[in-house]
């Protein structure tokens, strides 16, 4: 079957050959229609991240799309986090409780540029956030692929008013296209300048921020949120750390709240992933992608390694 491998971590994937996996009890054999290049894919090949050294060569892939016995199915898998392989070759191999179901005549290319991105943005605004119908959300980052996902996302689940903070002119078109009442942009270092930004285009104080940026763009959105307001964080793509002051958290004493995907159980993943592509089929939810196919991953790596992919890239094996 053709895939790709990481055969040394810190370089970038290579075309290879490879025998097709054989079907062992409690996994499931799959055929990869769509497998998105993430960040989290490159810092897993990269060797320095947090999981440590992978195991190599390996099929990268944390995510797919893909059918089993003619059904479609979104899987996620450890590649680069534990010794295996991924998605992005013809067939994959992964354990039966990855996999959710996903309804007929879904686009599996839609789907695979969500995935996890969009999974992250729907749990952070209502399992951590606790967004309620009628409140007004800030979305930081709008204009990547969770912060698109955040904003469609928080107006299905009932915010009075969206607010997007985006930095490039193309980000900013991108979090407009996503629905956003308003479009802030991030590029200044000075927190009272970009929280008088926001709070001019707010309606009022702001109830709940998603925030997947930390730094100053954090510590501004901290000063518009009301009383009892909450923050989500989850990522730190400005800056690992963040100069809120301890008046502003004090004052109106605020929630300041952390998000990871890996706290979610299969139950509350599949739960999202079924609302997400029910919207992706009624029209209701998309993100910025193109595809290539398999043979051209190296370029697809590239360009997300570099930030000079124009949405998330989705390989077609």
């Amino acid at each position: 079957m053709r895939a790709i491998e990481i055969q040394e971590p810190g370089r970038p994937p290579v075309p290879v050959e490879r025998d097709a996996p054989e079907a062992v009890r409690g996994e499931t054999l799959i055929k990869v229609t769509a497998a998105p290049v993430t960040p989290l894919d490159l810092l897993c090949a990269s060797g320095t991240s947090y999981f440590g050294r992978p195991r190599t060569p390996y099929v990268p892939g944390v995510q797919g799309v893909g059918t089993v016995e003619g059904e479609p199915v979104w899987f996620a898998t450890s590649a680069g986090m534990a010794p295996g392989d991924g998605s992005m070759a013809e067939v994959a191999r992964v354990p039966e409780g990855s996999l959710v179901r996903l309804p007929s005549g879904v686009d599996p290319v839609a789907i695979a540029a969500l995935g996890l991105s969009a999974i992250a943005a729907h749990q952070a605004l209502t399992w951590r956030g606790e967004l309620v119908a009628g409140e007004q959300v800030l979305v930081l980052g709008a204009g990547g692929v969770v912060g698109q996902a955040a904003v469609q996302l928080a107006r299905l689940a009932g915010a009075r008013r969206v607010v997007a903070g985006a930095r490039s002119a193309a980000a900013r078109e991108r979090a407009e296209l996503a629905g956003a009442d308003a479009v802030v942009t991030l590029d200044t270092e000075d927190v009272a300048e970009l929280a008088a930004r926001f709070a001019a285009v707010a309606d009022g104080p702001i109830d709940l921020v998603l925030d997947p940026l930390f730094g100053v763009p954090a510590a501004a959105a901290a000063r518009t949120l009301r009383p009892g307001g909450r923050l989500v964080n989850l990522g730190s793509s400005a800056s690992e750390t963040c100069p809120i002051d301890s008046a502003t958290l004090r004052g109106k004493s605020l929630r300041l709240l952390g998000y990871t995907n890996n706290e979610l159980t299969p139950e509350q993943r599949a739960a999202s992933l079924t609302l997400i592509s029910e919207q992706v089929l009624l029209g209701n939810l998309s993100v910025t992608h193109e595809s290539l196919p398999l043979r051209e991953a190296e370029e697809a790596w590239r360009r997300q390694r570099e930030g000079t992919a124009t949405g998330r890239i989705v390989l077609i094996p």
